[in-house]
């Protein structure tokens, strides 16, 4: 299928328009220092791109910290302060100074923002706010009022060597919004180039957007790099076998496996991560912009630091959290490595975007040829919503190459619960004149709700599978316009779905656990349905006496039960035997 033909289909939302991917409530934060007067300057280059953009200054005092400070330090005043009398009126005195003063200060910082500008005409609101410095200016950040947040990278605590605040470091971990760090005083970011981070993430590409936003107006260009570490896994096998025992680097494969990750998995990390470089361009051609693409190998921080430092850009954006983060994690690793190393500005996207699913599948996603031979037997007027479907499933479950077992796995999960569905959407095709005819009931088989949810109670999607077509061959049979619960439990009843899959009935037999001398005897039998065979014998042996492991003595004993069998097999009448349950159905003694 041609990528125009899958885009026609996908359902994903559309890239927003980029002017929606500049912000138009700016929260700064104010303390005078150089830092803080650079944010100024690029924070009002960046509200006059777009109408009706605002400003909100903001500096948080802590009145109530200085207060108790000088609690503490009454003892040490010179004696003629600590008269009671006195002490009372320097306490008056200090409380009015520094409530006072520090209000006095605050302003001061909004008064000087507040006039830059009102001379660019940019609208300006204020706030002042009282506590501790970090976690007030989170709260302000998180309050929904604001779409980014814009700081220096250091304060007037700073000290030579400095590259990043404690406050800095403190809300850029906790704020919820886009997060600009400011770390070149007297720099403009309209001087470009841009550098963006992609890892595949949904923030990685809302960050992506923000440049192509800025890139437009600024007429600067957009270098987007991605990075994957293929050293990784080499230095992790190698320290993986120095540990091994003989025995259980026998059932490791230690060879085995890390050719697999030299030859595919390492490779398929640089074709995963090509892939989100080709999306990146993708969406920008959507947009009419050229970038520049670079893959780059190492530890990503690392290799996205030498990268920045070869080329200079004065914005670097990377998504503040990566591919690989889960619900309480504040901020990435990568990420939060080159926020206090990188030299130039850093934007934290917290943003997302989620590029249509056709994007990402034509540049990330392979099919096997026996997976397109089984998508070949799909009926032509449903398979472009079925190869869809397929698509949505492997990337939730990680996929990158779709087998036959996938598409399998997609369809049983997919049918017949979404039936009707599917139904509705096909339906809806014939009525745009998409199809040549309306399907028949031959086509598609209705179920009742209480059938699905009966039929969804079999945890093995395989055997789910299975037994949907066994009921809906018993509904028509039985001239039933739908499948109904009848139809569905006929069939989990008699217990034909498990003997049907050659499997135990569910719940029936514990899982066993296998000594790794045990395990390492198993993949001595060729592999294949004498393996598969073997395996259960050797169970059924340790569950029939008793044995709370498979160790290499009750594998020898379960093998030599297989040898026999075997045997009986081969020397068989000319009757064809029974096949043993989960074995071969053809026998022992057949060729597969």
């Amino acid at each position: 299928m041609t990528p125009n033909a899958i885009r026609a289909v996908a359902t994903e939302t559309p890239a927003p328009s980029l002017d929606a991917r500049l912000h138009r409530r700016i929260l700064l934060a104010l303390d005078s220092s150089d830092h803080a007067n650079t944010a100024t300057e690029i924070a009002a280059n960046l509200a006059g791109l777009v109408e009706g953009a605002v400003i909100t200054g903001s500096h948080v005092y802590a009145a109530k910290l200085h207060d108790m400070r000088f609690r503490q330090m009454e003892g040490g005043l010179p004696e003629q302060f600590r008269q009671e009398q006195e002490l009372e009126r320097q306490r008056d005195v200090h409380d009015d100074l520094i409530t006072r003063g520090l209000s006095i200060i605050t302003d001061s910082y909004l008064d000087r923002a507040e006039a830059e500008c009102g001379r660019l005409g940019i609208a300006f609101s204020r706030s002042s706010l009282e506590g501790k410095n970090y976690r007030e200016l989170v709260r302000e950040a998180n309050s929904g009022a604001h779409d980014l947040l814009i700081m220096g990278a250091l304060g007037l605590g700073a000290i030579q060597g400095s590259r990043l605040g404690t406050v800095c470091k403190r809300v850029a971990r906790r704020s919820a919004i886009d997060t600009l760090v400011i770390k070149e005083p007297g720099r403009s970011l309209k001087d470009g180039p841009i550098v963006v981070a992609v890892d595949g993430s949904a923030k990685s590409y809302g960050g992506l957007l923000t440049a192509l936003a800025l890139a437009t107006r600024w007429q600067v260009p957009v270098k987007v790099v991605a990075a994957f570490d293929p050293y990784y896994h080499y230095v992790a096998f190698n320290r993986i076998a120095g540990v091994l025992s003989e025995e259980a680097g026998k059932v490791f494969k230690f060879k085995e496996q890390e050719k697999l990750h030299e030859e595919i998995i390492d490779s398929g990390l640089a074709r995963i991560y090509d892939g989100h470089l080709a999306v990146a361009r993708s969406i920008a051609q959507d947009f009419g912009i050229e970038i520049e693409t670079e893959l780059l190998d190492g530890k990503p921080h690392d290799a996205i630091e030498k990268y920045v430092r070869k080329v200079q850009p004065t914005l670097l954006i990377v998504g503040k959290l990566g591919i690989h983060a889960d619900d309480e994690l504040d901020i990435g690793g990568n990420s939060e490595h080159l926020l206090h190393n990188v030299d130039c500005a850093i934007l934290l996207s917290a943003r997302e975007y989620q590029p249509e699913i056709d994007v990402v599948s034509e540049v990330t996603t392979s099919w096997t040829h026996e997976a397109e031979a089984k998508m070949e037997r799909v009926p032509s007027f449903v398979r472009s919503m079925a190869r869809m479907a397929i698509l949505r499933y492997a990337q939730e479950h990680g996929h990158t190459v779709i087998t036959q077992r996938i598409v399998e796995e997609a369809t049983a999960q997919l049918m017949p619960s979404h039936a009707e569905q599917a139904m509705g959407e096909i339906v809806a095709a014939y009525d745009a004149g998409e199809l040549k005819h309306k399907p028949s009931a031959e086509d598609a088989m209705r179920w009742t709700a209480e059938a699905s949810a009966l039929l969804r109670t079999v945890s093995d999607l395989s055997v789910r599978g299975n037994l949907s077509m066994r009921a809906e061959k018993k509904a028509r049979q039985e001239k039933s316009a739908q499948v109904e619960v009848g139809h569905v439990k006929a069939f989990l009843d008699s217990g034909a779905a498990d003997a049907e899959a050659g499997r135990q009935p569910s719940g029936k037999a514990a899982e066993l656990h296998w000594q790794a001398a045990a395990l390492a005897r198993l993949m001595r039998v060729p592999e294949g349905f004498m393996r598969d065979n073997c395996k259960k014998l050797i169970e059924d042996h340790a569950r029939q006496n008793s044995c709370p492991e498979v160790t290499l003595e009750v594998a020898e004993a379960g093998l030599k039960l297989a040898r026999a069998e075997m045997e009986n097999k081969m020397k068989g009448s000319a009757a064809t035997p029974k096949p043993a349950q989960g074995g071969c159905p053809f026998g022992f003694g057949k060729k597969p």
